[in-house]
């Protein structure tokens, strides 16, 4: 049985300073991969995501750039080919939060501003490192989504919109990329400990501590980065050697619960 050793290929994966990205990151290197640590703003924390990815023998190196900027984007992407050779996975994970009102009290800014890092920010990236990918004769992109795709409630209008649009290029990638080996799948992961999941557990529930809501999920506990890492790490290896263009919903069975 195929095994999920990523030996010899690089990873790029944005937003991977800290949560999701992170631990994405972090399972890639420990099944062998070297990887790209994109970040937007906190240097510390893209610096402690290398030394974490180093410590387990891998190649590592951190590179600022927004996916919403086209020019910085690109530069990244040529010098992790100079400083890699060509990458064969990249997981679009850089994401920003809505601020969960409802469509009456949105503005349209905030809309484009969701669209831009969630769909946009995706698709520029998976544009300008497809002539990395092309060149394997394998090569994964995983776009993390949301459950909330699923559930469309109220006051999540531009978080929503802005993930389902992701899902679509998804889809869209994986049916034109696949006579080029290119795998495209979705991760959707539920409420997850992370900056952004303990942020939105406070706001609904008022308590600063999201393990109070351990009880109310799935398995006992509240999803951890790591949940979602062993789906894309499944999705990107070996142990995988058909699925293209399906979505993946870490949520234990949509079971949890907030109140």
């Amino acid at each position: 049985m195929a095994d999920m050793n990523l030996g010899g290929r690089t990873a790029l994966v944005t937003g991977a300073s800290r949560g999701i990205g992170r631990g994405i990151a972090l399972a890639l290197a420990g099944a062998g991969a070297d990887v790209a640590v994109n970040y937007t703003r906190d240097a510390d924390a893209a610096a402690e995501t290398v030394a974490a990815i180093q410590a387990l023998g891998r190649r590592a190196k951190a590179y600022q750039a927004s996916v919403t900027d086209e020019a910085a984007s690109a530069a990244m992407v040529a010098a992790i080919e100079d400083d890699f050779g060509p990458m064969s996975i990249l997981i679009n994970n850089a994401g920003i939060a809505s601020r969960g009102r409802t469509v009456a009290d949105t503005d349209a800014a905030e809309v484009e501003k969701l669209l831009a890092v969630h769909a946009v920010g995706a698709h520029r990236l998976s544009r300008l490192a497809l002539p990395q990918l092309r060149q394997h004769a394998r090569s994964d992109v995983i776009v993390i989504s949301s459950v909330a795709t699923l559930q469309h409630s109220a006051n999540s209008a531009p978080y929503t919109m802005a993930k389902v649009a992701g899902e679509a290029l998804a889809l869209a990638l994986a049916k034109e990329e696949l006579r080029n080996g290119v795998r495209v799948n979705i991760v959707a992961p539920g409420l997850t400990i992370s900056d952004m999941g303990e942020r939105l557990a406070q706001a609904i529930t008022g308590n600063p501590d999201i393990h109070h809501l351990d009880a109310k999920f799935p398995f006992g506990r509240v999803s951890d980065p790591s949940d979602v890492a062993a789906a894309v790490l499944w999705f990107v290896s070996d142990a995988n050697p058909y699925c293209s263009g399906q979505k993946l919903n870490i949520d234990g069975a949509g079971q949890a619960t907030f109140r």
